[in-house]
C-alpha cells in the first residue's frame, strides 16, 4: 500500500544528501515535493499542510545535530513527525478491574467487521485471555453463521439468540460471566452506507453493555471515505481506536496517515492479511520506519519468534557450522518461513533491502515446487544428495510434478550453498575456539599462571575502564574468502 509513497521519499531524500550544504530553498523544495507526494497518497488536506508546517519549523529552526549532516537531519525529523501524525504511540489495551472486558465492534458492511471481530479474538486468546464471540448483527443473512465459523476456527464460543440485538448484548454479559470469559467481543450490524437506524441500534447496544472497548473497523483501500465514516461513527459512539484492514492491498495509504489527526483517535490494530493470524496492534514508529525505507526488523523478529522453536533453531545452527546442514534441514526452514507470512511481504520489513528485490514479484508456488521436489526424495536422499542418479530423478521429477531439469537445478544449487555453509561454518569453528583461547589467555597474568589477583579472571570491565569495543570474531577470516570480501566491499560502499 505504501510502496509509491516510499519510492517517492526515496527519491526526495536521495536529492537531499547530493548537497553538501542544504539552503532555506532546498529545504522548501524538498516539502513541496513531500506535500505532491502526500496529497497523490490520498492523504487528508489538512494533515499535509501542518505536516508541512512542522517539519520546516524543526528543520529550518533547529541546529543540525553533530553526529548528522543535514540531509539527515530532515529525514531524522520527517521521521518523528510521520510517527506524530499515525499516532505517536502504541495503543496500550488495559483490562476491566472486574470481568469482563467488553469490546464493541462497529462499522460498514464490506469493511470485514465480522473477520476482524474473529482476528481480534484470536489475538485476545493469544495474550492468555478467554475471550467469548458475540453475534449481535441479526440484519445480515448468515452473520451469525459466519461469526461461528470463524470462532471455530479459532477455538472460542460463540453466543447469539434470535430475538433482538440489545437483548443478545445484555444476556451475553450474563453468558460471559457464568462461564468464566473475561473478554466479551460484540459484532454489531452494519449497512451499506451511514444511516440514523444503524447509528440508533448501535448507540442503545453501547447504551445496555458499557463497553470498555469501541472499535470501529474500516477498510484502508477506500481512502478518504473511511476517515469520513470514521468521523460520523466517532460523533454517535466516542470511538476508542479504529482497526484498518486490507493494509496489505494496493490502493493509495491515506487513511492510515489521516484518521488519527482527523478523528483524534488512534489505530488500535491493522489487519494486514487474509489469514487469521494477519492481525497485529499498530505501531506508528514501525509503519513509519517501512514508509521512509528503514524497515521494520521489530516485527520481522516477533513473527521469527512466534514460529521459530528456540532449540530447533539453536540445533539448525549448530549444523551449519559443523557443515552438516542437508536438504532436510533446509526444508524445514522453509516451512518455517512460510508460517511467517508472504516473503514480499518479509523482503519489505529488512532495512536496506534495494528497492529492485523489494518490488520483485516472489511467486509462492516457486517455494512449493521445491518443497515438493524434497518431499518427494527418501530421507537418504535429503541427507546425501550425491546419491541421485539418473532413474532416481526421474522418479522424484514424476513424484514432485516437476521436470528432471529442475530436480538437477535444485541440487546443484542446493550443493553451492552447502559448500558456501561448510566454509563459513568451518571460519566461524575457527574463530570460536581462537577466541576462547584469548579468552583463557586474558585470564593469566605475564608469566603464563593464572595471577593471584582475584580480579585477574573477570571479564566484565569496571566503571574506570569504560565501555569496551565489540568485535565481530572471524571477520578477517570471511574476507579472505573471495565472494565474501566482494559482498562485503559493496556492503561498505553503500550508505549506510
Amino acid at each position: 500500500m505504501f510502496d509509491s509513497l516510499s519510492d517517492r521519499f526515496e527519491n526526495i531524500f536521495k536529492g537531499l544528501r547530493s548537497k553538501g550544504k542544504l539552503r532555506e530553498s532546498d529545504v522548501d523544495e524538498a516539502l513541496r515535493e513531500i506535500r505532491v507526494a502526500l496529497l497523490e497518497a490520498d492523504v487528508n488536506v489538512s494533515v499535509v499542510k501542518g505536516f508541512r508546517d512542522r517539519v520546516r519549523e524543526r528543520a529550518i529552526g533547529a541546529g543540525v545535530h553533530e553526529a548528522l549532516n543535514p540531509a539527515q537531519q530532515i529525514v531524522k525529523i520527517v521521521h518523528e513527525e510521520l510517527i506524530a501524525t499515525l499516532g505517536g504511540e502504541t495503543m496500550q489495551i488495559t483490562y476491566a478491574s472486574k470481568p469482563p472486558t467488553v469490546v464493541l465492534m462497529a462499522g460498514l458492511q464490506g469493511a470485514g467487521k465480522t473477520t476482524n471481530t474473529g482476528k481480534l479474538a484470536l489475538w485476545f486468546k493469544s495474550q492468555g485471555r478467554n475471550p467469548l464471540l458475540v453475534g449481535a448483527d441479526l440484519q445480515r443473512p448468515a452473520a451469525v453463521e459466519q461469526l461461528r465459523t470463524l470462532g471455530a476456527q479459532v477455538g472460542v464460543p460463540v453466543f447469539s439468540e434470535p430475538s433482538d440485538p440489545v437483548s443478545v448484548a445484555r444476556a451475553a454479559l450474563e453468558e460471559a460471566k457464568n462461564t468464566g470469559r473475561d473478554v466479551v467481543i460484540i459484532d454489531t450490524a452494519g449497512r451499506l452506507s451511514i444511516d440514523q437506524e444503524l447509528m440508533a441500534e448501535i448507540g442503545e447496544i453501547s447504551d445496555v453493555v458499557q463497553p470498555d472497548y469501541t472499535f470501529l473497523v474500516i477498510d484502508a483501500m477506500t481512502g478518504q471515505d473511511a476517515v469520513n465514516t470514521a468521523h460520523a461513527f466517532n460523533e454517535t459512539l466516542s470511538l476508542d481506536g479504529v482497526i484498518l484492514t486490507k493494509l496489505d492491498g494496493d490502493a493509495r495509504g491515506g487513511a492510515a496517515l489521516s484518521v488519527k489527526e482527523v478523528v483524534g483517535k488512534p489505530i488500535a490494530f491493522a489487519s494486514t492479511g487474509e489469514k487469521l493470524e494477519d492481525f497485529e496492534q499498530f505501531h506508528p514508529d514501525r509503519l513509519a520506519g517501512r514508509i521512509l525505507g528503514m524497515g521494520d526488523m521489530l516485527t520481522l523478529i516477533e513473527k521469527a519468534e512466534a514460529v521459530y522453536e528456540e532449540d530447533e533453531a539453536e540445533a539448525a545452527a549448530t549444523r551449519i557450522l559443523q557443515g552438516e546442514f542437508t536438504l532436510e534441514d533446509f526444508l524445514q526452514q522453509m516451512q518455517q518461513l512460510k508460517k511467517m507470512g508472504p516473503l514480499n511481504n518479509l523482503l519489505g520489513m529488512m532495512p536496506g533491502m534495494p528497492k529492485e528485490l523489494k518490488n520483485q514479484e516472489i511467486d509462492d508456488r516457486q517455494v512449493a515446487r521445491v518443497e515438493a521436489i524434497i518431499r518427494s526424495m527418501t530421507p537418504k536422499e535429503r541427507e546425501k544428495p550425491d546419491l541421485i542418479d539418473g532413474s532416481r530423478r526421474g522418479r522424484i521429477a514424476a513424484g514432485s510434478g516437476t521436470r528432471e531439469n529442475e530436480v538437477s537445478q535444485l541440487i546443484n544449487q542446493f550443493k553451492q550453498m552447502q559448500k558456501m555453509l561448510k566454509k563459513m561454518g568451518g571460519m566461524g569453528t575457527k574463530s570460536i575456539k581462537r577466541a576462547k583461547r584469548k579468552s583463557v589467555k586474558g585470564k593469566k597474568g605475564k608469566s603464563g599462571q593464572r595471577s593471584g589477583n582475584p580480579q585477574a579472571g573477570r571479564t566484565t570491565p569496571t566503571k574506570s575502564e569504560g565501555k569496551r569495543k565489540l568485535v565481530l570474531p572471524g571477520l578477517d577470516d570471511l574476507e579472505q574468502n573471495e565472494e565474501v570480501a566482494a559482498l562485503l566491499s559493496n556492503l561498505k560502499s553503500q550508505d549506510s
